[in-house]
């Protein structure tokens, strides 16, 4: 597989998208990231059609058989009991598609859908699914011509695979239903192939149920999700030490020999980082001294690389669970590489639900975390001798105060979605499947949390450039001091009278995930672990 450039930040640039060629072993997640995000071409290797067109071999052997063999010449689910004869068989393959694509709510974002056909295409092309060669390619023409089907939000209870998203996928392949175009002009699916050459699919026997029986949507958004949380947490790291700084915090505690003794991963890395950022700070130098009274700092100060660091050691327990997700072949039944064909329950997403709920627990502590560093910032009996709410004439003008209700909401919303979906479940296909991951609906509350865990930190590191700021004459860190150029450079973190606040909100919340803020702390410090 051809290895797609590195991404900057969340959204940034990747240059040349390029083309990913998608083989019989695993796609890694940055292959994932440069077809979902950035529009990389796709393409089959040669290996993977010759190993696609042996396991088809296998699926037209069986159907002919006499025997049923599920999936092939049976129903589905709860039909599986009923032998579909030879004539009603491409029937049963189009009526399952369009069946199961019956999605309700607001369309799923480009980037979703994109990871979701790509890693259906993964699959195929491990030869364990039993789809014809056409079929396989047709998924690589249309990623390649960014022809996005549309899907919806809700359709999927992550058992028997992302039934209703891939099925609206399937049935785009199939030439109907809508889709967007790469531009996102909203147009049908046989209008989109036709106009870019691409013939649609008549699915044959065992197709259908291969297109749509995976994880395949859960785990794209899991590998996003890592993804931005790796980047959210440096960031993360780098508004704690402007916190720290900017409230006359000590960097003692995040000395390696203290982390030393409690010896996690992610703690100390955070640790590290946030020491880094700090140093030489002429800020921190100034109460260095005998009249500084403070013993310890709050929690929320002193105990960031703890929090930063369970939450990073656990986004590195949800890539280990992605690695092997994206290593898999999920599908029911299966080709078997000496040609058995086997029913299975790899299907059931519950492996991939557990890490997406885990991770919406620790996007929502580091956020909370971050949101009460915030109101120290703004609390005249707390920030060391900063005006209230970091106002220029308080009273007059509110300064940043609405800005940390703003982070409040958020920070309770993801309280919220930090609630499991996966321990429900609700039975369904007349109890024959009796109980489901929910994975879908967790990766869905995943993306939403997030989202709002760059938008709390991008206003903890806005609050924070104003009160160094207000510290002036005393010059912040060097590292810092670059995130405060870099922050002046696209929104307005000068002190002053009030103004309309929501443009600079927005602004430090695209500095924080096109990966200006952490650059600017990186052109200083080099790459932050």
């Amino acid at each position: 597989m051809n290895a797609a450039p590195a991404t900057a930040g969340l959204h940034g640039p990747l240059g040349s998208a390029g083309t990913v060629t998608v083989g019989t072993g695993p796609l890694s997640p940055d292959e994932v990231v440069a077809v979902a995000r950035h529009g990389a071409r796709v393409e089959l290797s040669a290996e993977a059609e010759a190993e696609i067109s042996r396991s088809r071999a296998v699926i037209e052997d069986l159907a002919h058989d006499t025997v049923p063999h599920y999936g092939v010449s049976t129903g589905f689910g709860a039909l599986a009991t009923r032998h579909i004869p030879t004539a009603l068989r491409a029937q049963l393959q189009r009526s399952l598609v369009r069946s199961h694509a019956a999605g309700a709510g607001p369309e799923v974002e480009r980037e979703v859908v994109r990871a979701l056909m790509l890693l259906r295409l993964s699959t195929l092309a491990t030869g364990r699914t039993g789809v014809r060669l056409e079929t396989a390619r047709a998924y690589a023409a249309l990623l390649s011509a960014g022809i996005t089907p549309v899907v919806h939000e809700y359709g999927s209870l992550g058992c028997s695979g992302d039934l209703a998203p891939l099925s609206h996928c399937a049935l785009a392949v199939m030439g109907e239903g809508p889709v967007r175009l790469a531009d996102g002009t909203l147009t049908d699916a046989a209008t989109a192939l036709r106009d870019n050459g691409i013939e649609p699919v008549v699915l044959a026997e065992k197709e259908g149920l291969a297109l749509i029986n995976g994880t395949d949507g859960m785990l794209g958004m899991l590998v996003l999700a890592i993804h931005d949380l790796r980047h959210l947490l440096k960031v993360a790291d780098v508004s704690a030490a402007m916190s720290v700084e900017g409230l006359l915090g000590t960097d003692d505690v995040f000395a390696a020999d203290l982390h030393a003794l409690r010896p996690q991963v992610g703690q100390g890395a955070s640790a590290a980082n946030i020491l880094a950022v700090m140093a030489s700070s002429p800020m921190r130098e100034s109460h260095r001294t005998e009249e500084c009274t403070r013993v310890q700092d709050a929690y929320s100060l002193r105990c960031a690389p703890q929090v930063h660091g369970g939450a990073r050691d656990t986004v590195e327990h949800a890539a280990r669970v992605a690695a092997a997700e994206l290593a898999s072949a999920v599908d029911n039944p299966v080709v078997t590489p000496d040609g058995r064909v086997e029913s299975n329950g790899n299907f059931h997403g519950a492996p991939v639900a557990y890490v997406l709920d885990f991770l919406a627990i620790v996007a929502a502590d580091v956020a909370s975390m971050a949101e009460r560093r915030t109101d120290r910032f703004l609390d005249q009996s707390r920030n060391h001798g900063l005006p209230p709410f970091l106002a220029d004439d308080p009273g007059v003008d509110s300064g940043l105060m609405i800005a940390q209700y703003t982070q409040a909401a958020m920070v309770s919303e993801m309280k919220r979605l930090a609630v499991p979906a996966s321990v429900d479940s609700i039975p369904s296909s007349a109890m024959q499947e009796d109980h489901v991951s929910m994975g879908w609906s967790g990766a869905r509350k995943l993306r939403r949390s997030v989202d709002a865990l760059g938008r709390v930190l991008a206003i903890e590191v806005l609050t924070a450039a104003r009160g160094i700021q207000l510290r002036a004459p005393l010059e912040p860190a060097p590292a810092t001091g670059a995130v405060v150029a870099a922050l002046a450079a696209r929104t307005n973190v000068a002190p002053g009278p009030d103004r309309f606040l929501a443009p600079d909100i927005e602004g430090a919340c695209a500095a924080v995930t096109d990966g200006v803020v952490l650059a600017a702390a990186e052109s200083v410090t080099g790459p932050l672990r």
